[in-house]
C-alpha cells in the first residue's frame, strides 16, 4: 500500500461517517462526494464557500494535523431546521444564523467530527486523541489559523446536505501514514495466513475492509417518534416475512437471500442470487445509502 491509497482509505472512513451523522437529521438529505488527495503544494480548502460555519479538532498525541468540517451558512442553517424537526428544504436561500441556529448546529458539528475521529481511530487500529472541538463563525478561509496549515499530506471531499455543500479536510500527519500502513499489511498478512494464501483479490485491494450487512426491511418515521420509542414497541417494515432479504457490501445491494438460525442460535443468511452475474435474470448491483439510525432495519 501506499500513501495515497492509505490516505484514500482514511478518507473515505472519516467522510462515512460524518455523513452518516447527516443522515441522522434527514436521511435523504446527503449527496457523497469523491475523496480526493491534496498535494502539498495545494490548498485543501480551495473553492471552499465562505462565509461558513467551521469545526476543527486538532491531534493532540505529538503530532500535527486535525479534522476541519465546513458548513456554509445556508446549509448551516437547513441543518439546524433539520435539527429542530423542521423541513430543512424550506429554508430561505440567504439570510443569517441565528444564535439558536448556531448552537444546534455546532452540536450537530461537535457529534460529526467526534465520528471523524472515532473512524481514524478504527483505521489506525490504535486510538487517537483530539483536542475538544472548535465551532467558529468564519469570513475567510485566512481566519482558520495555524492549525489549517498543510501537514505534508491531507484529503479533502465536498458533499452536499440538502441541497448545499459541505467541505470535510484531513490533515494527516506522516506518522499517521506509517501507522495506517502497518495496521493494514498486518490484516492482510492475518488474513492470507488464515486462508492459505489465496487472497481473492490483488494486493491493492485485499486489505480494503467493506461492511456487510443484510437488510429485512425499512421504514421512515420522525426523528420525535425514534427517539420516543419505548421498549418492548412494535416498528413494522415494509417486507413480508417471506420476502428475499437484501445483502449490502459497503452501501452496494450484490445479492438477495433467505434469513437462517444457526445450531447455535445465532442468525445466517443463506445467498441465493448473486446479482449481475447471468444476464437479464439479474439486474446490476445497486448503490443505496449505508443504514442509519433514522432507517430502522
Amino acid at each position: 500500500m501506499n500513501a495515497e491509497q492509505a490516505l484514500l482509505r482514511l478518507g473515505s472512513s472519516t467522510a462515512e461517517a460524518v455523513q452518516g451523522v447527516l443522515q441522522m437529521f434527514a436521511p435523504d438529505g446527503v449527496v457523497p462526494g469523491a475523496v480526493q488527495v491534496v498535494p502539498p503544494d495545494q490548498s485543501p480548502f480551495k473553492g471552499v464557500m465562505m462565509p461558513a460555519v467551521a469545526a476543527d479538532v486538532s491531534y493532540v498525541d505529538g503530532v500535527t494535523g486535525g479534522n476541519v468540517l465546513v458548513i456554509g451558512i445556508e446549509g448551516a442553517r437547513r441543518l439546524a431546521a433539520a435539527m429542530m424537526g423542521q423541513d430543512p428544504m424550506t429554508v430561505d436561500a440567504g439570510g443569517e444564523l441565528s444564535e439558536l441556529e448556531f448552537s444546534a448546529v455546532g452540536e450537530a458539528m461537535n457529534q460529526m467530527i467526534s465520528a471523524a475521529a472515532m473512524a481514524t481511530s478504527e483505521v489506525l487500529d490504535e486510538e487517537v486523541e483530539i483536542a475538544p472541538p472548535d465551532v467558529r463563525m468564519l469570513e475567510s478561509v485566512e481566519q482558520g489559523g495555524a492549525g489549517w496549515d498543510h501537514p505534508g499530506h491531507a484529503t479533502a471531499v465536498t458533499f452536499s446536505f440538502c441541497g448545499a455543500p459541505c467541505t470535510l479536510v484531513q490533515l494527516v500527519p506522516n506518522a499517521f501514514i506509517l501507522r495506517m500502513t502497518r495496521a493494514l499489511e498486518e490484516a492482510t498478512q492475518q488474513y492470507t495466513h488464515d486462508h492459505g494464501g489465496d487472497a481473492p483479490l490483488g494486493d491493492a485491494l485485499r486489505h480494503v475492509a467493506v461492511r456487510v450487512w443484510a437488510e429485512l426491511g425499512r421504514t421512515r418515521m420522525p426523528s420525535g417518534r425514534v427517539v420516543a420509542l419505548p421498549g418492548g414497541a412494535v416498528v413494522e417494515l415494509d417486507r413480508e416475512v417471506d420476502a428475499p432479504i437484501d445483502l449490502y457490501a459497503d452501501g452496494m445491494r450484490f445479492a438477495t437471500g433467505r434469513l437462517l438460525v444457526t445450531e447455535d442460535g445465532g442468525l445466517a443468511v443463506r445467498i441465493e442470487q448473486v446479482l449481475g452475474l447471468d444476464g437479464s435474470a439479474q439486474t446490476s448491483p445497486t448503490q443505496v445509502p449505508d443504514p442509519t439510525p433514522m432507517e430502522v432495519q
